[in-house]
């Protein structure tokens, strides 16, 4: 399955299993990672929701097809404006970000420079436009990249304590979540 293949065959609504089935295949010889990153910058923003949503179950459930174009996932990271897209990555980068990620993926991020990766987190979590569930994701990730950068702690709580009135109850839950989880690391 070749670039095109793949722009055909995700232009077309696609249920769970088609994206978990795509995943699957998601190699060299079909078409690779670095295509899915691509086709998530696609001007269709629908096709760029599929691409991400199939890039989403490489990583969680193929992680060792995604591990070679974990850098190129990074640097594309902060230039992804698709809002549907957009989701999708933030879970992403949650997920590398989290304590119980891979090895591989830890040494990674460990050798990454996240400096701007951070300021764009915090950008799009006090940007009006952004849907809650990304900025949720973002909560976590900020959270998680505190490891990393201490300074992040006092800021994200202040940030959160800005951002409570402006969103839903759904948002308040999670500052409840990532207060305590922020609690524990001090």
């Amino acid at each position: 399955m070749q670039n095109d293949l793949l722009l055909e065959t995700i232009k077309t609504t696609l249920q769970k299993s088609k994206v978990e089935k795509l995943a699957a295949i998601a190699s060299e010889d079909t078409f690779s990672v670095k295509d899915l990153i691509d086709l998530s910058f696609y001007h269709d923003e629908q096709i760029g929701f599929r691409a991400a949503w199939i890039l989403e179950n490489v990583f969680t459930k193929h992680q060792q097809r995604f591990l070679p174009y974990a850098l190129y996932f990074l640097e594309k990271f902060p230039q992804q404006n698709n809002l549907s897209a957009l989701r999708h990555y933030v879970k992403i980068l949650a997920f590398m970000t989290r304590k119980n990620a891979s090895m591989e993926i830890k040494k990674i991020l460990a050798g990454y420079d996240t400096d701007h990766l951070v300021e764009v987190v915090f950008a799009w979590l006090i940007d009006e436009k952004i849907p809650v569930a990304v900025k949720s994701h973002c909560l976590n990730i900020l959270a998680n990249l505190n490891t990393k950068h201490n300074w992040i702690k006092e800021e994200l709580l202040q940030t959160m304590d800005f951002l409570v009135a402006k969103e839903s109850i759904g948002f308040f839950s999670k500052v409840k979540q990532i207060r305590k989880q922020l609690s524990v690391r001090s």
